[in-house]
C-alpha cells in the first residue's frame, strides 16, 4: 500500500471551501490510494487555519477519527533532529509542521508528499534526499 505525507496546506484546503486549492485537493484525495501520514503540529496548524468555522474544525477531527490520516508519534528523542533542520533550514524558513515531516520521512522511508507549499523541493532530509511532492 502506497503511504505518503501531507502536509497542512491541503488539509487546510479540503474542509474550507473558500481556499483556492479546494477543488484541486477534493479530486486529488478522491484518485488517491493509500495512506496518508501526518504529524501533529500539522494537524495543529490545520485546525487553528481553520478556526474561522467549529464545522470545520469538526469535519477535519471527524475525518481523522473516520482513519483519513493516520497520525506519526514523534518523541521526545526527535527533537533535536527537528532543532538541527529548523536551524539548517532557517533562511526558508523551515516551521515545526515542516520539520516533523521531514523527520517521519527520515524515519519511515517515505519518500512522497502531497504539499501545496515550494519548501519542499529546498528541504532535503539526512540522506540529503529530497522529498516527491505529488500534489501537482
Amino acid at each position: 500500500m502506497r503511504n505518503t505525507l501531507i502536509d497542512a496546506g491541503p488539509i487546510i484546503a479540503l474542509f474550507d471551501r473558500s481556499d483556492k486549492y479546494h477543488l484541486k485537493a477534493v479530486r486529488f484525495l478522491e484518485s488517491y490510494e493509500g495512506y496518508l501520514w501526518t504529524t501533529w503540529p500539522v494537524i495543529t496548524e490545520a485546525s487553528h487555519m481553520l478556526d474561522f468555522s467549529i464545522k470545520a474544525q469538526s469535519a477535519l477531527l471527524e475525518w481523522i477519527d473516520r482513519g483519513g490520516l493516520r497520525i506519526f508519534e514523534l518523541k521526545e528523542a526527535h527533537i533535536g533532529r527537528i532543532k538541527q533542520l529548523t536551524d539548517k533550514f532557517s533562511d526558508v524558513p523551515m516551521d515545526l509542521a515542516d520539520a516533523s515531516l521531514v523527520v517521519v520521512s527520515e524515519l519511515s522511508g517515505y519518500n512522497e508528499i502531497i504539499s501545496i507549499d515550494s519548501d519542499f523541493y529546498i528541504y532535503r532530509d539526512v540522506r540529503n534526499k529530497y522529498l516527491t511532492n505529488i500534489f501537482k
